[in-house]
């Protein structure tokens, strides 16, 4: 089965390696990836998928299914396609290519078996969570697993991610001159230091692992005024999404506790909130016997402690996985020149027929072993189990 999946890839490979490079020179931003949206849903009806543009609410997105009898898996592949605004920094270019390649040949090598494909394009990763705002509009309900790939300097799989939480608080003070009459004011920017300090004073409270960020987006004006108006920005992380709900509601009272004393008003504004991934290792393992067996690049251990994502989103409600493609030295950072350099080079077209192959023996080897993908739902409950008593 492994040589029908590579020997199938290549036939389509110099397609896919083109559509890759075509997103990387068009290199649109998060929310505006119209014609690398396009080009991934013409690919997929051409190839006799049903395709739904817009998917989620979201203008960008879009869902496409492949359905062969009833009853069998529905194999969930997800694809991001957004740009830095330094261009391709992140590899995303490379996503979509690879699991169009995966479908196809899922399809071309399942046999009479029942099936389903269901491929997601999701926009705006960098920058609004797109695939957040597309679970909470009822996408991915669809399906029994989740999978992707992405670009990286090792091939590997991850462990945990972080749930997040990002807020921006308004203090509304009075202003009044800061020499002359500093009595009658009311200072919106003492409010914001007086909540980074409460944070700072929670640090010690909390599971070491948690992390609080904040900076002022708007200190309210010059030095000689108690500013009347104010704007901070608060970051809130763990490894643990039941956890981190914990860590707001202290968060909450200390902006409650800043405003108090400051005599001051606010408003709170919230961000799409990240999950942490809850791991699936069954899939893991299988995600990386593929690699072996394909011959990936640069294997290495699983990351077992990485940033946010909102994949982590839909890995919190059902067994999903990433495959990361090495195409650079290792230890080159995302978010690079490093990346934007190598984003059309031999080693980044290599990436994508990798990952088409990995994807595809994934499912295939799903899809023919017998109480596989059950093995592999048991895994991820019992995993949800554990995250749900803070372990």
């Amino acid at each position: 089965m492994k040589e029908q999946i590579r020997e199938f890839i290549d036939q389509i490979g110099p397609e896919l390696e083109a559509m890759s490079d075509r997103i990387y020179d068009l290199a649109e931003i998060s929310s505006q990836e119209f014609q690398s949206c396009q080009l991934l849903e013409d690919f997929l009806e051409k190839n006799g998928f049903q395709v739904e543009h817009g998917a989620g609410g979201m203008e960008t997105a879009f869902r496409a299914v492949y359905e062969q009898g009833e009853g069998g898996p529905s194999f969930g592949l997800l694809a991001e396609y957004d740009a830095l605004p330094m261009g391709h920094g992140c590899g995303h270019q490379m996503q979509g290519p690879s699991i169009l390649g995966a479908a196809l040949c899922i399809r071309k090598l399942a046999g009479d078996a029942p099936y389903k494909i269901v491929v997601y394009g999701t926009p705006a990763e960098e920058s609004l969570g797109g695939k957040i705002i597309m679970q909470e509009n009822g996408c991915f309900q669809d399906i029994d697993i989740a999978l992707m790939m992405h670009a990286a300097p090792d091939t590997c799989v991850d462990i945990k991610t972080m749930a997040l939480e990002n807020f921006r608080v308004t203090f509304y003070g009075k202003e009044a001159h800061a020499a002359m009459n500093p009595e009658q004011g009311r200072s919106a920017l003492d409010a914001i230091l007086l909540s980074f300090h409460g944070i700072e004073l929670l640090r010690e409270h909390v599971l070491e692992d948690t992390r609080m960020h904040y900076t002022v987006l708007d200190a309210g004006g010059p030095a000689n005024v108690v500013p009347g108006k104010a704007v901070a920005e608060y970051t809130l992380r763990s490894y643990n999404t039941s956890y981190l709900a914990q860590v707001v509601e202290r968060f909450k009272k200390i902006i409650e506790g800043a405003s108090l004393m400051t005599e001051t008003a606010f408003t709170m504004e919230r961000d799409p909130a990240y999950s942490a991934k809850i791991p699936c290792m069954k899939l893991n393992e299988l995600m990386m016997e593929n690699a072996r067996a394909f011959g990936a690049p640069q294997l290495a251990p699983p990351r077992e402690k990485t940033g946010s994502t909102d994949f982590g989103n839909v890995m919190y409600a059902m067994p999903g996985s990433c495959i990361r493609l090495a195409f650079v030295p290792p230890g080159t950072p995302a978010h690079s020149q490093g990346y934007l350099d190598a984003g059309k080079s031999e080693a980044a077209h290599r990436a994508v027929r990798l990952a088409a192959e990995i994807l595809a023996g994934t499912c295939l080897d799903i899809l023919k072993t017998p109480g596989l993908m059950q093995e592999i739902q048991e895994d991820f409950a019992a995993r949800k189990e554990q995250m749900g008593k803070g372990i």
